[in-house]
């Protein structure tokens, strides 16, 4: 059993769709009638559904950080900022480092060097 998809609630799907296609290499998958909107990982990893949020829903409320695997955290935020996603500062952890972003909806995102740390 793994995990194939992951639910995030948003304001804006049409542009949180497109965050995700442009800032992360995702393609939105649309079905006639489904108003969910299956952004489809393109290296084989989790797929993010995107459902709209209901009204009662506040942007950024949520206690999800998506975290993306990326070996060159600085390149990455370097190339990022050039298509207009700009993280915060670079932070340096135990063996690896991250950064922080918000997407349109105010979900926080990070890019992450840990899965390409060394042991010991």
């Amino acid at each position: 059993m793994s995990l194939g998809r992951l639910v995030i609630y948003v304001k804006d799907v049409e542009a949180t769709a497109l965050f995700y296609e442009t800032h992360f290499g995702f393609r939105a998958m649309r079905l006639p009638g489904d108003r969910i909107v299956e952004l489809v990982a393109q290296d084989g990893g989790v797929n993010i559904m995107l459902h709209p949020a209901g009204r009662g829903l506040r942007s950024g409320q949520a206690i999800v950080k998506l975290v993306f695997d990326v070996e060159d955290v600085e390149a990455f935020c370097r190339r990022s900022a050039e298509n207009g996603l700009h993280f915060g500062p670079i932070h340096k952890a135990d063996g690896y480092v991250y950064a922080n972003a918000k997407d349109p909806c105010l979900n926080s995102v990070s890019v992450s060097s840990r899965a390409f740390r060394k042991a010991g």
